[in-house]
C-alpha cells in the first residue's frame, strides 16, 4: 500500500550558526495550501529573544504545574523558606542543563525542564508518608485509607518531605549519568523503530490530559480563548508574512526579511493577550501553595545545602530509580521527535549517550540545590517547536540564559506564577496535542495493516494508560511488606510513557517480523530513513555535523579513556570526515531537499558577519 511522505514545509536549524531554511514545499494537494518564502541566514537577535521568551513561558507553565501539584499533595505544614526560591532553583538548574545539552550534549535545540515522570514518582514518595488507618467495615475486605485525623502521628513538615524528594532526584541524576557514560542509550536507540517510538509519543501526549483538564476547569472561558488564539495564529494565519528588519549589519538589499510572524509567535501573542485580559477581570491570582508569606528577594544565589542537604533513604533510592528509567525513556523519545520535526538525521549513539549523561548532571545539580524536580528534555517545548515549525540552537542558548537569570531573582520567578491556571492548561493542551499527532503520524512508516503491528500498537498504548489508572483508583494500595519496594513498583507501574516504551520495545524486538513490516531499514529507525534517503550525500554528511562535539572539545577525544569513548563520534562518522568547523555560508544548504539556492542578498548577509 503506497503511503505519502511527510509534509516537509518547515523551518529548521542546522549547526551552531543557526542557519534557517525550509524544505521546498510539496506539490499542493488542495488549493488552500499555503507556503511562504524561504528564510536563509542567521536569526535576528530580536526574533531570537521573542522565541526564547515563548520557550520560557511554556517551561514556566510546566514548572508551575509540577510544583503546584507536588506542594498540594504534601501533609499540612509549611516551608521555612519562600516557595519562589524553590521555583527559582528549578529555573536555575534547568537553564544550566539546557546550555550544556545544546552545547555538548545531544546538540539538538532541546529545552530542559522537569517532566511529569519526576512528578509521578515524587507524588508516590510523598503520598506514602501519611500513616495508614486500616478499616474493616463488616465482612468486607480490608481497605486502607489515608489517616488525616488528630490522632494520627508522624506528619512531617514540607522541608523534610522535599528533602527526601530531592534525594531521589540526586539518585536519578547519578543513575542517568552512569547509563549515559556507559553508552546504554546509544545501544538501545537503534532498536527503537516506529512501533516503539510512536506508541511512546502517543502516550506522552495523552498522559497529561488529566492535569490539563484540571487547570482548564478553573475558568473554561479563558482556557478556550487561549487555545483558540493559538490555533488561529499557528494555522489560519500561519502563512501571513511580515517584512522585518534584522538586527545585524548587512547590505541594503537584505534589510527586510519576510517572516511568518503569527506562526512564529503563536504562543507569545495568545498568552500575552489572555494574561492581560485576565488581569483586568481579576483572575491573575497566585496559587496559595506558590505564594510566599514573606517577600521573595530580588537577588539570590542558589547554592547546595542552603536549606538542607538532600535526604538519601531507601525510599528515595527506589523513587530515584523509577525517575531515572522513566525520564530516560521520555528523553530518548524527545530526541527522536525533535530530530524528526527539524528533518535531521537520527541522533547517533554518541549523541544519545552524551545527552542522557548531561541530563543526569542537570538532575544532580537540581537535587543539590533543593529542587524537588530533575531536568529532562521537555515534551511541551518540543511540541512548541512543532507548532511554530522552527528550532534553533541560538534560541535554546538564550532560553538557558533567561532561566539562569530567573533563578538568580526569585521575585522575577514569582511573577510567572501570576499566569492564570487556565492559560497554563491551554498552553500545555495545545503543545501536548502536537506531540500526540506526531506519534500518530509515525505509524504509516511501518506496515500498520499487519496483524503483528496492530497488536503491538494497541497493546502498548492501552496497557500504558490502563495500569496507571488501575493503581490510582485501586481501593488497596500496592503492598509487599517492604516500603522501598512498594515505592519502586508503584512508581514504575504508574509511569505511562515508561510502560509504553518498555512494552513496545519488548514486543517489537521479540515478535518475529520482516524489516519492511517493522519499518526498519539499514539499521536506522524508519522515522528518519525515508527523509534521509532523499538527501544528497554531501548535505547528509553536513547535516550529521549537528551532533558533533564543539571543535575545541573534539581535540580532547583522543585523551578520553577507552570506556568513555562511546561519548565521542567514531573516526568514520560523516561529521568528522571534513574536520574543522563549517563556514557560515555553507550552512544554508544543509537541509534535505533544499536544492534551491538562497537569494544572493542572504548570502551577502552571511559574509557580512565574518
Amino acid at each position: 500500500m503506497s503511503r505519502s511522505p511527510l509534509n516537509p514545509n518547515q523551518l529548521q536549524s542546522v549547526g551552531s550558526q543557526d542557519a534557517l531554511a525550509p524544505l521546498p514545499p510539496p506539490v499542493p494537494q488542495n488549493p488552500s495550501t499555503h507556503s511562504w518564502d524561504p528564510l536563509c541566514g542567521s536569526l535576528p537577535w530580536g526574533l531570537s529573544c521573542l522565541l526564547a521568551l515563548q520557550h520560557v513561558l511554556v517551561m514556566a507553565s510546566l514548572l508551575c504545574v509540577s510544583h503546584l501539584l507536588l506542594l498540594c499533595s504534601l501533609s499540612p505544614g509549611g516551608l521555612s523558606y519562600s516557595p519562589s526560591q524553590l521555583l527559582a532553583s528549578s529555573f536555575f538548574s534547568c537553564g544550566v542543563s539546557t546550555i550544556l545539552q545544546t552545547w555538548m550534549g545531544s546538540r539538538l535545540p532541546l529545552v530542559q525542564a522537569p517532566s511529569l515522570e519526576f512528578l509521578i514518582s515524587a507524588l508516590v514518595l510523598t503520598s506514602q508518608k501519611l500513616p495508614l488507618a486500616i478499616q474493616t467495615p463488616g465482612n468486607s475486605s480490608l481497605m486502607m485509607q489515608l489517616c488525616r485525623g488528630p490522632s494520627c502521628h508522624g506528619l512531617r513538615h514540607w522541608n523534610t518531605s522535599l528533602q527526601e524528594v530531592s534525594g531521589a532526584v540526586v539518585v536519578s541524576g547519578l543513575l542517568q549519568g552512569t547509563m549515559g557514560l556507559l553508552g546504554s542509550p546509544g545501544r538501545v536507540f537503534p532498536h527503537c523503530g516506529p512501533l516503539v517510538l510512536a506508541p511512546s509519543l502517543v502516550v506522552a501526549g495523552l498522559s497529561a490530559h488529566r492535569e490539563v483538564a484540571q487547570f482548564c476547569s478553573a475558568h473554561w472561558g479563558l482556557a478556550l480563548l487561549v487555545i483558540l488564539l493559538m490555533v488561529v495564529c499557528s494555522q489560519h494565519l500561519g502563512s501571513s508574512q511580515f517584512h522585518v528588519c534584522p538586527w545585524k549589519r548587512a547590505s541594503a538589499s537584505s534589510t527586510h526579511t519576510p517572516l511568518p510572524a503569527f506562526r512564529l509567535l503563536s504562543v507569545l501573542i495568545p498568552v500575552a493577550c489572555v494574561w492581560i485580559v485576565s488581569a483586568f477581570l481579576g483572575f491573575s491570582v497566585i496559587p496559595q501553595e506558590l505564594s510566599a508569606p514573606t517577600k521573595a528577594p530580588w537577588i539570590w544565589l542558589p547554592h547546595p545545602g542552603e536549606w538542607n542537604w538532600p535526604l538519601l533513604t531507601p525510599r528515595a533510592l527506589a523513587a530515584g530509580i523509577s525517575m531515572a528509567l522513566a525520564a530516560s525513556t521520555s528523553s530518548l523519545g524527545c530526541y527522536a521527535l525533535c530530530g524528526r520535526l527539524l528533518h535531521l538525521p537520527p541522533p547517533p549513539p554518541h549523541a544519545c549517550s552524551r545527552g542522557l549523561s548531561l541530563e543526569g548532571l542537570g538532575s544532580v545539580l537540581a537535587g543539590l540545590l533543593g529542587s524537588p524536580m530533575g531536568t529532562a528534555s521537555s515534551f511541551p517545548n518540543v511540541g512548541k517547536v512543532g507548532l511554530i515549525q522552527a528550532g534553533s540552537q541560538q534560541v535554546a542558548h538564550l532560553v538557558g540564559l533567561l532561566c539562569m537569570g530567573l533563578g538568580l531573582s526569585p521575585r522575577l520567578a514569582q511573577l510567572l506564577t501570576t499566569i492564570p491556571l487556565p492559560v497554563v492548561g491551554g498552553v500545555l493542551g495545545v503543545t501536548q496535542a502536537v506531540v500526540l499527532s506526531a506519534g500518530f503520524s509515525s505509524f504509516y512508516l511501518a506496515d500498520i495493516d499487519s496483524g503483528r503491528n496492530i497488536f503491538i500498537v494497541g497493546f502498548s498504548i492501552f496497557m500504558a494508560l490502563l495500569l496507571p489508572r488501575w493503581f490510582r483508583e485501586a481501593p488497596v494500595l500496592f503492598s509487599t511488606g517492604w516500603s522501598p519496594l512498594d515505592v519502586l513498583l508503584h512508581s514504575l507501574l504508574t509511569q505511562p510513557i515508561f510502560l509504553a516504551g518498555l512494552s513496545g520495545f519488548l514486543l517489537e524486538n521479540t515478535i518475529p517480523g520482516t524489516q519492511l513490516e517493522r519499518g526498519l531499514g539499514q539499521g536506522l529507525p524508519s522515522v528518519f530513513t525515508a527523509q534521509e534517503a532523499r538527501m544528497p550525500q554531501k548535505p547528509r554528511e553536513k547535516a550529521a555535523q549537528v551532533y558533533r562535539l564543539p571543535f575545541p572539545i573534539q581535540n580532547l577525544c583522543p585523551c578520553i579513556p577507552q570506556p568513555l569513548r562511546c561519548l565521542c563520534p567514531l573516526p568514520e562518522d560523516p561529521g568528522d570526515e571534513e574536520g574543522g568547523s563549517s563556514e557560515p555560508e555553507e550552512m544554508a544548504d544543509l537541509l534535505p531537499g533544499s536544492g534551491e539556492p538562497c537569494p544572493e542578498s542572504s548570502r551577502e548577509g552571511f559574509r557580512s558577519q565574518k
